[in-house]
Protein backbone atom coordinates (compact mmCIF):
# COMPACT_ATOMS: atom_id res chain seq x y z
CA UNK A 1 0.00 0.00 0.00
CA UNK A 2 2.71 2.50 0.73
CA UNK A 3 4.22 1.76 -2.66
CA UNK A 4 1.08 2.64 -4.24
CA UNK A 5 0.97 6.17 -2.05
CA UNK A 6 4.63 6.74 -3.05
CA UNK A 7 4.40 5.69 -7.33
CA UNK A 8 0.55 7.74 -6.80
CA UNK A 9 2.95 10.94 -5.29
CA UNK A 10 5.80 10.55 -7.80
CA UNK A 11 3.46 10.68 -10.65
CA UNK A 12 1.63 13.62 -9.41
CA UNK A 13 5.07 15.66 -8.92
CA UNK A 14 5.92 14.82 -12.22
CA UNK A 15 3.07 15.58 -13.56
CA UNK A 16 3.00 18.77 -11.92
CA UNK A 17 6.73 19.07 -12.94
CA UNK A 18 5.57 18.48 -16.33
CA UNK A 19 2.73 21.24 -16.33
CA UNK A 20 5.02 23.51 -14.46
CA UNK A 21 7.78 23.30 -17.55
CA UNK A 22 4.51 23.33 -20.38
CA UNK A 23 3.61 26.44 -18.70
CA UNK A 24 7.25 28.44 -18.56
CA UNK A 25 7.75 26.54 -21.84
CA UNK A 26 4.78 28.98 -23.22
CA UNK A 27 5.14 32.11 -21.25
CA UNK A 28 9.32 32.05 -23.36
CA UNK A 29 7.38 31.28 -26.26
CA UNK A 30 4.79 33.86 -25.93
CA UNK A 31 7.70 36.22 -24.69
CA UNK A 32 9.70 35.30 -27.69
CA UNK A 33 6.72 36.02 -29.68
CA UNK A 34 5.64 39.14 -28.84
CA UNK A 35 9.52 40.72 -29.24
CA UNK A 36 9.82 39.41 -32.84
CA UNK A 37 6.15 40.63 -33.62
CA UNK A 38 7.09 44.12 -32.07
CA UNK A 39 10.52 44.51 -34.08
CA UNK A 40 8.45 44.03 -37.19
CA UNK A 41 5.98 46.24 -36.55
CA UNK A 42 8.78 48.77 -35.36
CA UNK A 43 10.31 48.20 -38.81
CA UNK A 44 7.07 47.90 -40.46
CA UNK A 45 5.99 51.48 -39.28
CA UNK A 46 9.89 52.51 -39.76
CA UNK A 47 9.51 51.70 -43.72
CA UNK A 48 5.62 53.64 -43.92
CA UNK A 49 7.23 56.96 -42.23
CA UNK A 50 10.25 56.85 -44.69
CA UNK A 51 8.62 56.23 -47.49
CA UNK A 52 5.84 59.18 -46.54
CA UNK A 53 8.99 61.32 -45.74
CA UNK A 54 10.30 60.79 -49.36
CA UNK A 55 6.86 62.00 -50.70
CA UNK A 56 6.14 64.63 -48.77
CA UNK A 57 9.45 66.34 -48.76
CA UNK A 58 11.58 64.66 -51.34
CA UNK A 59 14.41 62.55 -51.28
CA UNK A 60 16.48 63.21 -48.29
CA UNK A 61 19.70 61.41 -49.27
CA UNK A 62 20.72 59.93 -52.57
CA UNK A 63 20.84 56.79 -51.67
CA UNK A 64 17.22 56.86 -50.12
CA UNK A 65 16.11 54.44 -52.62
CA UNK A 66 18.76 52.07 -51.52
CA UNK A 67 17.87 52.35 -48.07
CA UNK A 68 14.32 51.61 -48.61
CA UNK A 69 14.66 48.37 -50.19
CA UNK A 70 16.87 47.57 -47.59
CA UNK A 71 14.40 48.38 -45.01
CA UNK A 72 11.91 46.21 -46.64
CA UNK A 73 14.31 43.77 -47.02
CA UNK A 74 14.85 43.70 -42.89
CA UNK A 75 10.49 44.20 -42.49
CA UNK A 76 10.58 40.78 -44.63
CA UNK A 77 12.72 39.04 -42.27
CA UNK A 78 11.35 40.30 -39.54
CA UNK A 79 7.55 39.44 -40.39
CA UNK A 80 8.76 36.41 -41.50
CA UNK A 81 10.56 35.41 -38.09
CA UNK A 82 7.37 36.93 -36.32
CA UNK A 83 5.07 34.16 -38.07
CA UNK A 84 7.32 31.32 -37.17
CA UNK A 85 7.18 32.55 -33.47
CA UNK A 86 3.77 32.84 -33.36
CA UNK A 87 2.84 29.53 -34.59
CA UNK A 88 5.39 28.13 -32.16
CA UNK A 89 3.65 30.03 -29.09
CA UNK A 90 0.03 28.73 -30.18
CA UNK A 91 1.63 25.31 -30.38
CA UNK A 92 3.25 25.67 -26.59
CA UNK A 93 0.34 26.84 -25.43
CA UNK A 94 -1.86 24.36 -26.41
CA UNK A 95 -0.01 22.26 -23.87
CA UNK A 96 -1.23 24.38 -21.16
CA UNK A 97 -4.45 26.40 -19.81
CA UNK A 98 -2.60 29.11 -17.35
CA UNK A 99 -1.15 31.16 -19.95
CA UNK A 100 -2.76 33.97 -21.63
CA UNK A 101 -3.31 33.23 -25.44
CA UNK A 102 -1.29 35.81 -27.70
CA UNK A 103 -2.41 37.73 -30.35
CA UNK A 104 -0.55 39.27 -32.92
CA UNK A 105 -0.68 42.77 -33.72
CA UNK A 106 -0.69 42.47 -38.04
CA UNK A 107 -0.54 46.15 -39.92
CA UNK A 108 -3.73 46.97 -41.16
CA UNK A 109 -4.00 45.41 -44.98
CA UNK A 110 -7.05 45.76 -47.57
CA UNK A 111 -9.16 42.79 -46.94
CA UNK A 112 -10.62 42.62 -50.82
CA UNK A 113 -8.94 41.16 -53.70
CA UNK A 114 -9.56 42.85 -57.48
CA UNK A 115 -12.89 42.19 -58.88
CA UNK A 116 -11.88 40.96 -62.14
CA UNK A 117 -9.86 37.92 -60.30
CA UNK A 118 -12.48 34.65 -61.37
CA UNK A 119 -14.15 33.54 -57.94
CA UNK A 120 -14.44 29.77 -57.20
CA UNK A 121 -17.02 29.15 -54.20
CA UNK A 122 -16.51 26.15 -52.08
CA UNK A 123 -19.29 25.36 -49.66
CA UNK A 124 -18.69 22.61 -46.71
CA UNK A 125 -20.97 20.40 -45.87
CA UNK A 126 -23.34 21.81 -43.30
CA UNK A 127 -23.78 19.76 -39.91
CA UNK A 128 -26.78 17.82 -40.28
CA UNK A 129 -28.05 17.52 -36.65
CA UNK A 130 -27.62 20.37 -33.79
CA UNK A 131 -24.60 20.25 -32.01
CA UNK A 132 -26.69 21.07 -28.73
CA UNK A 133 -29.88 18.60 -28.23
CA UNK A 134 -29.46 16.85 -31.56
CA UNK A 135 -32.68 17.86 -33.58
CA UNK A 136 -32.51 17.75 -37.07
CA UNK A 137 -35.05 20.72 -37.67
CA UNK A 138 -32.04 23.09 -38.99
CA UNK A 139 -32.83 26.47 -40.56
CA UNK A 140 -30.47 28.38 -42.38
CA UNK A 141 -28.93 31.45 -40.82
CA UNK A 142 -26.71 33.04 -42.60
CA UNK A 143 -22.95 32.36 -43.41
CA UNK A 144 -19.54 33.53 -42.91
CA UNK A 145 -17.41 33.78 -45.88
CA UNK A 146 -13.58 33.65 -45.82
CA UNK A 147 -12.03 34.58 -48.95
CA UNK A 148 -8.36 33.26 -49.77
CA UNK A 149 -5.62 34.21 -52.58
CA UNK A 150 -4.36 31.54 -54.82
CA UNK A 151 -2.26 30.60 -57.53
CA UNK A 152 -3.00 27.62 -59.77
CA UNK A 153 0.55 26.31 -60.53
CA UNK A 154 1.03 27.00 -64.42
CA UNK A 155 -0.53 24.24 -66.56
CA UNK A 156 1.55 23.63 -70.29
CA UNK A 157 -0.66 22.16 -72.89
CA UNK A 158 -0.35 21.19 -76.35
CA UNK A 159 -2.70 23.02 -78.89
CA UNK A 160 -3.44 21.02 -81.84
CA UNK A 161 -4.93 23.16 -84.51
CA UNK A 162 -6.38 20.84 -87.27
CA UNK A 163 -7.27 21.65 -90.87
CA UNK A 164 -9.60 19.40 -92.89
CA UNK A 165 -8.86 18.76 -96.28
CA UNK A 166 -11.88 17.93 -99.07
CA UNK A 167 -11.59 17.10 -102.30
CA UNK A 168 -14.57 17.86 -105.27
CA UNK A 169 -15.88 14.42 -106.88
CA UNK A 170 -16.41 17.01 -109.62
CA UNK A 171 -13.17 17.96 -110.64
CA UNK A 172 -10.87 16.71 -107.55
CA UNK A 173 -10.11 19.89 -106.73
CA UNK A 174 -8.62 19.45 -102.93
CA UNK A 175 -9.66 22.23 -100.76
CA UNK A 176 -8.65 23.68 -97.07
CA UNK A 177 -8.65 26.12 -95.00
CA UNK A 178 -5.83 28.59 -94.60
CA UNK A 179 -2.94 28.22 -91.73
CA UNK A 180 -3.51 30.54 -88.89
CA UNK A 181 -0.95 33.09 -88.34
CA UNK A 182 2.19 32.26 -86.06
CA UNK A 183 4.79 34.05 -84.90
CA UNK A 184 7.05 31.28 -84.74
CA UNK A 185 7.56 28.69 -88.23
CA UNK A 186 5.04 25.93 -87.70
CA UNK A 187 3.61 27.74 -84.97
CA UNK A 188 5.72 25.52 -82.18
CA UNK A 189 4.97 28.26 -79.45
CA UNK A 190 2.01 30.07 -79.20
CA UNK A 191 1.50 33.58 -78.24
CA UNK A 192 1.49 34.03 -74.27
CA UNK A 193 4.05 31.58 -74.33
CA UNK A 194 6.23 33.50 -76.54
CA UNK A 195 5.30 36.88 -74.62
CA UNK A 196 6.51 35.02 -71.19
CA UNK A 197 9.81 34.19 -73.08
CA UNK A 198 10.04 37.67 -73.82
CA UNK A 199 9.14 39.32 -70.25
CA UNK A 200 11.67 36.66 -68.29
CA UNK A 201 14.52 37.94 -70.91
CA UNK A 202 14.40 41.56 -70.88
CA UNK A 203 11.78 42.24 -68.05
CA UNK A 204 12.98 39.96 -65.28
CA UNK A 205 16.76 40.23 -66.60
CA UNK A 206 16.40 35.44 -66.81
CA UNK A 207 18.95 34.47 -69.21
CA UNK A 208 17.39 31.97 -71.67
CA UNK A 209 19.60 29.35 -70.50
CA UNK A 210 18.28 29.53 -67.22
CA UNK A 211 14.74 29.60 -68.60
CA UNK A 212 15.79 26.64 -70.71
CA UNK A 213 16.93 24.32 -66.99
CA UNK A 214 13.72 25.67 -65.21
CA UNK A 215 11.07 24.38 -68.20
CA UNK A 216 13.08 21.38 -68.43
CA UNK A 217 12.26 20.91 -64.54
CA UNK A 218 9.06 21.46 -65.14
CA UNK A 219 8.54 18.78 -67.67
CA UNK A 220 8.86 21.03 -70.98
CA UNK A 221 12.18 20.74 -72.35
CA UNK A 222 12.60 23.78 -74.69
CA UNK A 223 16.48 23.78 -75.82
CA UNK A 224 18.15 27.63 -76.02
CA UNK A 225 18.52 27.84 -79.29
CA UNK A 226 15.43 26.66 -80.05
CA UNK A 227 14.38 29.94 -77.23
CA UNK A 228 16.53 32.29 -79.46
CA UNK A 229 14.59 31.30 -82.45
CA UNK A 230 11.49 32.22 -80.60
CA UNK A 231 12.57 35.72 -79.28
CA UNK A 232 14.19 36.78 -82.94
CA UNK A 233 10.95 36.12 -84.46
CA UNK A 234 8.52 37.97 -81.83
CA UNK A 235 10.57 40.99 -82.08
CA UNK A 236 10.28 41.17 -85.81
CA UNK A 237 6.84 40.63 -85.80
CA UNK A 238 6.42 43.51 -82.80
CA UNK A 239 8.32 45.99 -85.04
CA UNK A 240 4.99 47.73 -86.14
CA UNK A 241 4.17 48.47 -82.57
CA UNK A 242 7.52 49.93 -82.49
CA UNK A 243 7.78 51.93 -84.91
CA UNK A 244 4.71 53.53 -83.74
CA UNK A 245 6.04 53.52 -80.24
CA UNK A 246 8.85 55.78 -81.70
CA UNK A 247 6.60 57.92 -83.54
CA UNK A 248 4.53 58.61 -80.12
CA UNK A 249 7.91 59.48 -78.52
CA UNK A 250 9.26 61.99 -80.89
CA UNK A 251 6.27 63.41 -81.06
CA UNK A 252 6.50 65.37 -77.39
CA UNK A 253 7.80 68.57 -77.38
CA UNK A 254 10.30 67.58 -74.56
CA UNK A 255 12.14 64.73 -74.21
CA UNK A 256 14.87 63.04 -71.20
CA UNK A 257 17.68 61.60 -72.23
CA UNK A 258 20.04 59.43 -70.80
CA UNK A 259 22.30 56.82 -70.95
CA UNK A 260 24.18 53.72 -69.30
CA UNK A 261 26.61 51.15 -69.92
CA UNK A 262 25.58 47.50 -71.79
CA UNK A 263 28.56 45.24 -71.41
CA UNK A 264 28.81 43.17 -75.26
CA UNK A 265 30.62 40.50 -75.76
CA UNK A 266 33.58 40.51 -78.17
CA UNK A 267 36.50 38.37 -79.50
CA UNK A 268 38.25 37.25 -76.42
CA UNK A 269 37.12 39.96 -74.23
CA UNK A 270 33.83 42.18 -73.43
CA UNK A 271 33.34 45.29 -74.91
CA UNK A 272 31.35 48.19 -73.00
CA UNK A 273 28.78 50.03 -75.00
CA UNK A 274 25.74 52.35 -74.26
CA UNK A 275 22.31 51.88 -73.90
CA UNK A 276 20.70 55.38 -74.52
CA UNK A 277 16.73 55.56 -73.73
CA UNK A 278 14.67 59.12 -74.54
CA UNK A 279 11.52 59.58 -72.52
CA UNK A 280 8.51 61.53 -73.19
CA UNK A 281 6.21 62.20 -69.99
CA UNK A 282 4.57 65.06 -69.94
CA UNK A 283 2.38 64.50 -66.60
CA UNK A 284 4.86 67.01 -64.39
CA UNK A 285 3.23 69.88 -67.01
CA UNK A 286 -0.53 68.52 -67.01
CA UNK A 287 -0.58 66.99 -70.59
CA UNK A 288 -2.53 64.01 -71.22
CA UNK A 289 -0.44 62.68 -73.35
CA UNK A 290 0.67 59.00 -72.05
CA UNK A 291 4.42 58.46 -70.92
CA UNK A 292 6.66 56.25 -72.98
CA UNK A 293 10.40 55.47 -73.52
CA UNK A 294 12.51 54.39 -76.88
CA UNK A 295 16.09 52.63 -75.75
CA UNK A 296 18.56 52.32 -78.58
CA UNK A 297 21.70 50.59 -78.48
CA UNK A 298 25.39 51.41 -79.71
CA UNK A 299 28.88 50.22 -79.58
CA UNK A 300 30.31 53.33 -78.40
CA UNK A 301 29.26 56.48 -76.53
CA UNK A 302 30.18 58.48 -79.53
CA UNK A 303 28.04 61.97 -79.79
CA UNK A 304 26.79 60.80 -83.26
CA UNK A 305 24.40 58.53 -82.24
CA UNK A 306 22.11 61.14 -79.91
CA UNK A 307 23.10 63.30 -83.25
CA UNK A 308 21.32 60.58 -85.53
CA UNK A 309 18.33 59.59 -82.74
CA UNK A 310 17.22 62.41 -82.75
CA UNK A 311 18.06 63.95 -86.13
CA UNK A 312 14.37 64.94 -87.12
CA UNK A 313 13.08 66.40 -83.83
CA UNK A 314 13.41 69.97 -82.29
CA UNK A 315 12.03 70.88 -78.71
CA UNK A 316 13.21 70.93 -75.02
CA UNK A 317 15.56 67.96 -74.17
CA UNK A 318 16.25 67.64 -70.49
CA UNK A 319 19.51 65.75 -69.84
CA UNK A 320 23.06 65.59 -67.99
CA UNK A 321 26.01 67.33 -69.81
CA UNK A 322 27.19 64.80 -71.77
CA UNK A 323 29.27 66.63 -74.44
CA UNK A 324 28.16 64.51 -77.37
CA UNK A 325 24.94 66.28 -77.12
CA UNK A 326 27.28 69.61 -78.09
CA UNK A 327 25.91 69.62 -81.75
CA UNK A 328 22.04 69.19 -80.68
CA UNK A 329 22.08 73.14 -79.30
CA UNK A 330 23.02 74.84 -82.34
CA UNK A 331 21.10 78.07 -82.49
CA UNK A 332 21.25 77.15 -86.92
CA UNK A 333 20.20 73.48 -86.40
CA UNK A 334 17.76 72.18 -88.71
CA UNK A 335 14.70 70.94 -88.54
CA UNK A 336 14.88 73.11 -85.23
CA UNK A 337 16.61 74.15 -82.75
CA UNK A 338 16.82 72.15 -79.50
CA UNK A 339 17.00 73.69 -76.18
CA UNK A 340 19.48 72.52 -73.05
CA UNK A 341 17.31 71.88 -69.83
CA UNK A 342 19.89 71.04 -67.15
CA UNK A 343 18.95 68.60 -64.29
CA UNK A 344 19.45 70.20 -60.61
CA UNK A 345 20.06 66.18 -59.34
CA UNK A 346 22.98 65.90 -61.38
CA UNK A 347 24.27 69.31 -60.10
CA UNK A 348 23.58 68.37 -56.32
CA UNK A 349 25.10 65.28 -56.27
CA UNK A 350 28.79 66.13 -55.75
CA UNK A 351 27.50 68.40 -52.99
CA UNK A 352 25.60 66.30 -51.23
CA UNK A 353 28.32 64.23 -51.40
CA UNK A 354 30.04 67.08 -48.45
CA UNK A 355 26.87 67.50 -46.96
CA UNK A 356 25.62 64.05 -45.85
CA UNK A 357 25.40 64.60 -41.78
CA UNK A 358 23.29 61.15 -41.48
CA UNK A 359 26.38 58.66 -43.37
CA UNK A 360 28.96 61.17 -41.26
CA UNK A 361 26.93 59.95 -38.33
CA UNK A 362 27.24 56.47 -39.02
CA UNK A 363 30.81 56.61 -39.72
CA UNK A 364 31.59 58.13 -36.45
CA UNK A 365 29.27 55.42 -35.02
CA UNK A 366 31.21 52.89 -36.59
CA UNK A 367 34.48 54.31 -35.76
CA UNK A 368 35.14 54.41 -39.47
CA UNK A 369 36.93 57.45 -41.77
CA UNK A 370 35.20 60.51 -41.01
CA UNK A 371 33.76 62.38 -43.93
CA UNK A 372 35.22 66.04 -44.57
CA UNK A 373 31.70 67.86 -44.12
CA UNK A 374 31.59 71.12 -45.83
CA UNK A 375 29.23 73.89 -44.58
CA UNK A 376 29.44 75.34 -47.68
CA UNK A 377 28.05 71.91 -49.54
CA UNK A 378 25.35 72.11 -46.85
CA UNK A 379 23.92 75.41 -47.79
CA UNK A 380 24.02 74.78 -51.74
CA UNK A 381 22.06 71.87 -51.01
CA UNK A 382 19.52 73.41 -48.66
CA UNK A 383 18.94 76.28 -50.86
CA UNK A 384 18.62 73.75 -54.09
CA UNK A 385 16.03 71.13 -51.51
CA UNK A 386 13.91 74.56 -51.16
CA UNK A 387 13.53 74.50 -54.84
CA UNK A 388 12.49 71.17 -55.64
CA UNK A 389 9.54 71.80 -52.12
CA UNK A 390 8.57 74.91 -54.27
CA UNK A 391 8.78 72.25 -57.74
CA UNK A 392 6.45 69.57 -56.23
CA UNK A 393 3.99 72.43 -55.56
CA UNK A 394 3.57 72.90 -58.50
CA UNK A 395 3.64 69.02 -60.59
CA UNK A 396 0.86 68.20 -63.08
CA UNK A 397 -0.08 72.14 -63.08
CA UNK A 398 -0.50 73.66 -66.55
CA UNK A 399 3.00 75.29 -68.14
CA UNK A 400 1.53 78.74 -67.11
CA UNK A 401 0.77 78.19 -63.64
CA UNK A 402 3.79 76.80 -63.48
CA UNK A 403 5.83 79.39 -64.84
CA UNK A 404 4.25 81.73 -62.97
CA UNK A 405 4.74 80.31 -59.04
CA UNK A 406 8.16 79.35 -60.31
CA UNK A 407 8.84 83.70 -61.18
CA UNK A 408 7.22 84.82 -58.20
CA UNK A 409 9.16 81.72 -55.59
CA UNK A 410 12.04 80.51 -57.72
CA UNK A 411 13.60 82.88 -59.11
CA UNK A 412 14.71 84.77 -56.43
CA UNK A 413 16.35 81.71 -54.64
CA UNK A 414 18.25 81.11 -57.87
CA UNK A 415 19.43 83.98 -58.64
CA UNK A 416 20.81 84.26 -54.75
CA UNK A 417 22.32 80.62 -55.01
CA UNK A 418 24.57 81.92 -58.10
CA UNK A 419 25.49 84.80 -56.22
CA UNK A 420 26.34 82.66 -53.52
CA UNK A 421 28.34 79.96 -55.93
CA UNK A 422 30.13 82.74 -57.24
CA UNK A 423 31.05 84.02 -53.92
CA UNK A 424 32.03 81.11 -52.40
CA UNK A 425 34.28 79.18 -55.27
CA UNK A 426 37.48 80.43 -54.53
CA UNK A 427 37.27 79.20 -51.17
CA UNK A 428 38.74 76.13 -52.60
CA UNK A 429 41.72 75.21 -54.77
CA UNK A 430 40.78 74.53 -58.50
CA UNK A 431 41.36 70.81 -57.91
CA UNK A 432 39.04 69.77 -55.05
CA UNK A 433 36.14 68.62 -56.39
CA UNK A 434 34.08 71.50 -54.89
CA UNK A 435 35.41 73.62 -56.89
CA UNK A 436 34.56 71.47 -59.86
CA UNK A 437 31.02 71.06 -59.17
CA UNK A 438 30.48 74.87 -58.34
CA UNK A 439 32.36 74.90 -62.06
CA UNK A 440 29.54 72.29 -63.53
CA UNK A 441 26.70 74.68 -62.08
CA UNK A 442 27.91 78.29 -63.23
CA UNK A 443 28.95 77.01 -66.80
CA UNK A 444 25.32 75.34 -67.34
CA UNK A 445 23.84 77.82 -65.80
CA UNK A 446 21.22 79.14 -68.99
CA UNK A 447 20.08 75.58 -69.16
CA UNK A 448 19.64 75.09 -65.53
CA UNK A 449 17.54 78.15 -64.99
CA UNK A 450 15.45 77.22 -68.41
CA UNK A 451 13.14 75.95 -66.11
CA UNK A 452 12.17 79.88 -64.45
CA UNK A 453 10.94 80.86 -68.14
CA UNK A 454 9.51 77.42 -69.67
CA UNK A 455 6.73 75.57 -67.67
CA UNK A 456 7.08 72.42 -69.43
CA UNK A 457 10.71 71.96 -67.80
CA UNK A 458 11.36 69.54 -65.26
CA UNK A 459 13.76 70.23 -62.66
CA UNK A 460 15.48 66.92 -62.91
CA UNK A 461 16.11 64.42 -65.26
CA UNK A 462 15.16 61.64 -63.08
CA UNK A 463 12.07 59.74 -65.31
CA UNK A 464 15.13 58.96 -67.61
CA UNK A 465 17.22 57.20 -64.32
CA UNK A 466 13.68 55.65 -63.60
CA UNK A 467 13.68 53.94 -67.08
CA UNK A 468 17.51 52.89 -67.06
CA UNK A 469 16.75 51.37 -64.10
CA UNK A 470 15.80 48.18 -64.64
CA UNK A 471 18.80 47.83 -66.82
CA UNK A 472 21.31 48.71 -64.34
CA UNK A 473 19.92 45.95 -62.29
CA UNK A 474 19.52 43.50 -64.96
CA UNK A 475 23.20 43.43 -65.80
CA UNK A 476 24.19 41.39 -62.85
CA UNK A 477 21.64 38.85 -64.14
CA UNK A 478 22.82 38.50 -67.87
CA UNK A 479 26.25 39.93 -67.38
CA UNK A 480 26.93 41.24 -71.27
CA UNK A 481 24.82 40.89 -74.54
CA UNK A 482 25.96 38.38 -76.82
CA UNK A 483 26.51 40.51 -80.06
CA UNK A 484 25.49 44.10 -81.28
CA UNK A 485 22.01 43.00 -82.99
CA UNK A 486 21.39 41.31 -79.16
CA UNK A 487 21.97 44.47 -77.81
CA UNK A 488 19.52 45.89 -80.73
CA UNK A 489 16.65 43.61 -79.97
CA UNK A 490 16.88 43.83 -76.38
CA UNK A 491 16.95 47.75 -76.78
CA UNK A 492 13.69 47.72 -78.89
CA UNK A 493 12.21 44.82 -76.12
CA UNK A 494 13.38 47.54 -73.51
CA UNK A 495 11.06 50.12 -75.38
CA UNK A 496 8.12 48.22 -75.34
CA UNK A 497 8.10 46.68 -71.89
CA UNK A 498 8.89 49.76 -69.71
CA UNK A 499 6.32 51.62 -71.60
CA UNK A 500 3.74 49.55 -70.68
CA UNK A 501 5.17 49.37 -67.08
CA UNK A 502 5.00 53.36 -67.15
CA UNK A 503 1.37 52.85 -68.44
CA UNK A 504 0.44 50.37 -65.41
CA UNK A 505 -0.12 47.57 -68.11
CA UNK A 506 1.01 44.21 -67.43
CA UNK A 507 3.75 43.65 -70.30
CA UNK A 508 2.78 39.93 -70.16
CA UNK A 509 -0.91 40.27 -71.19
CA UNK A 510 -0.25 42.83 -73.26
CA UNK A 511 2.39 40.95 -75.48
CA UNK A 512 0.74 37.87 -75.32
CA UNK A 513 -2.55 39.90 -77.04
CA UNK A 514 -0.28 42.06 -79.63
CA UNK A 515 1.27 39.11 -80.68
CA UNK A 516 -1.99 36.95 -81.61
CA UNK A 517 -3.67 40.09 -83.35
CA UNK A 518 -0.41 41.25 -85.09
CA UNK A 519 -0.79 39.64 -88.25
CA UNK A 520 -4.67 40.13 -88.71
CA UNK A 521 -4.58 43.56 -87.30
CA UNK A 522 -5.05 46.71 -89.78
CA UNK A 523 -2.22 48.55 -90.17
CA UNK A 524 -3.56 52.24 -90.28
CA UNK A 525 -5.30 51.26 -86.86
CA UNK A 526 -1.50 50.25 -85.25
CA UNK A 527 -1.92 52.66 -82.36
CA UNK A 528 -4.70 50.65 -81.05
CA UNK A 529 -1.67 48.60 -80.02
CA UNK A 530 -0.07 50.64 -77.95
CA UNK A 531 0.19 49.93 -74.23
CA UNK A 532 -2.45 52.65 -73.22
CA UNK A 533 -5.02 52.55 -75.76
CA UNK A 534 -4.80 48.44 -75.28
CA UNK A 535 -5.42 49.44 -72.01
CA UNK A 536 -8.73 51.31 -72.28
CA UNK A 537 -9.97 49.19 -75.03
CA UNK A 538 -9.87 46.15 -72.24
CA UNK A 539 -11.22 47.96 -69.57
CA UNK A 540 -14.65 49.47 -72.24
CA UNK A 541 -14.95 45.25 -72.91
CA UNK A 542 -14.79 44.52 -69.26
CA UNK A 543 -17.32 47.40 -68.28
CA UNK A 544 -19.64 46.32 -71.63
CA UNK A 545 -19.69 42.63 -70.12
CA UNK A 546 -20.04 43.52 -66.45
CA UNK A 547 -23.33 45.49 -67.39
Amino acid sequence: MTARVKASEAENTAATAGQKHDQVAAELAVAKAMASDDKALIAHQALRIAKLERQIYGPRTERGARLSDQMELELEELEASATEDEIAAEIALAKTTSVAAFVRKRPQHRATFPDHLPRMRVVIDPPTACECCGGSRLRKLGEDVTCTLESIPRQWKVIETVREKFTCRDCEKVSQAPAPFHVIPRGWAGPSLLAMILYEKFGAHQPLNRLSERYALEGVPITLSTMADAVGAACFALRPVLNALERHVFAAERLHGDDTTVPVLAAGKTDIARCWVYVADDKPFGDARPPAAMFYYSRDRSGEHPQAHLAQWSGVFQADAFSGYGKLYAPDRRPGQILQAGCWSHARRPFFIFADLEEAARRKAASKKPIAMSPIAIEVVRRIDALFAIERTVNGQSPEQRRAVRQELAKLLVDDLRAYLEDKRFNFSRTHDLYKAINYMLKRWPASTLFLDDGRVCLSNNAAERALRGIVLGRRSWLFCGSDRGGQRAAATYSLIVTAKMNDVDPHAWLADVLARIATHPAHRINELLPWNWKALREEAFAATAT
